[in-house]
């Protein structure tokens, strides 16, 4: 049988993301999404969270979050095959089946790690959208490419690369993840203007290519609750892809808060 999943308002575009990574034991794991569970009515309305743990735990995770409208789960990346003899890979339609919303695709690990190609990603994106789940892509630069400023020029290739053959309607549901490599885990944090500028030069490109340019863009660069406050004032920033700052519920919240 195949679960409801949670549905996302188009209204709502406000949304905060954590990406749990390769992070916490079961137990530890089933703790925070408790305490996450406790503390959610703590939040403004118009704000949604998504969790993305690690895969061994999505299917519980499904069952436990059902009853609580403004929680979403989403994978941490997808085969872009359907089916098939390929070990260890899980399929978009695997993901559907427990009522999965989202789907993490071209985070810079996977592109740095397992050699990722804006082709894969576009791949995995196809294979989201044909099983109706919405892709959260993400794009940006490392640091040799912002200081050569050349970032313009690769976010716009990554966004051009994840996108090929597809329509409006269908970028329509894809969520945009900026995250300046240079500042993930190093404590370095692109600042409010930055943040605003590539925010502002991806909704252009959008709309220079014909593609839906409102949908959500979250800023993905060790955004904290000390500074998420004048992130999100950014007028083209709609919320975060937190990583660290997500494995604690009390910081993952405040961040939520801070809209």
């Amino acid at each position: 049988m195949v679960r409801p999943k949670n549905k996302i308002k188009e209204s709502m575009r406000k949304i905060v993301a954590g990406n749990w990574k390769m992070n916490m034991n079961y137990h530890e794991a089933s703790k925070l999404l408790d305490n996450i569970i406790i503390a959610r009515t703590s939040i403004p309305e118009d704000v949604s969270l998504i969790i993305a743990p690690p895969s061994i735990y999505l299917s519980e995770f499904s069952s436990a979050i059902r009853d609580y409208p403004k929680l979403f789960l989403a994978a941490q990346n997808c085969s872009d095959k359907k089916n098939g003899a390929y070990t260890g890979e899980i399929s978009a339609a695997m993901l559907s089946s427990m009522g999965i919303t989202f789907c993490i695709v071209g985070h810079s690990e996977r592109r740095e790690y397992f050699g990722e190609q804006d082709a894969d990603v576009n791949a995995k994106v196809k294979a989201l959208l044909a099983e109706g789940l919405q892709p959260i892509v993400c794009i940006g630069e490392s640091l040799n490419e912002r200081e050569e400023d050349r970032f313009k020029a690769v976010v716009c290739q990554q966004i051009d690369g994840a996108l090929k053959g597809l329509s409006k309607a269908e970028s329509s549901k894809i969520i945009w993840a900026y995250e300046p490599i240079w500042a993930i885990g190093t404590g370095k944090t692109a600042s409010s203007e930055q943040a605003q500028e590539i925010h502002a030069i991806i909704k252009d490109h959008l709309n220079t290519i014909g593609m839906d340019n409102q949908v959500p863009i979250l800023y993905g660069g060790s955004c904290k609750p000390d500074n998420a406050k004048e992130l999100f004032a950014c007028p083209d920033v709609d919320g975060g892809l937190i990583g660290g700052a997500s494995l604690v519920a009390e910081d993952f919240l405040s961040i939520a808060n801070s809209f």
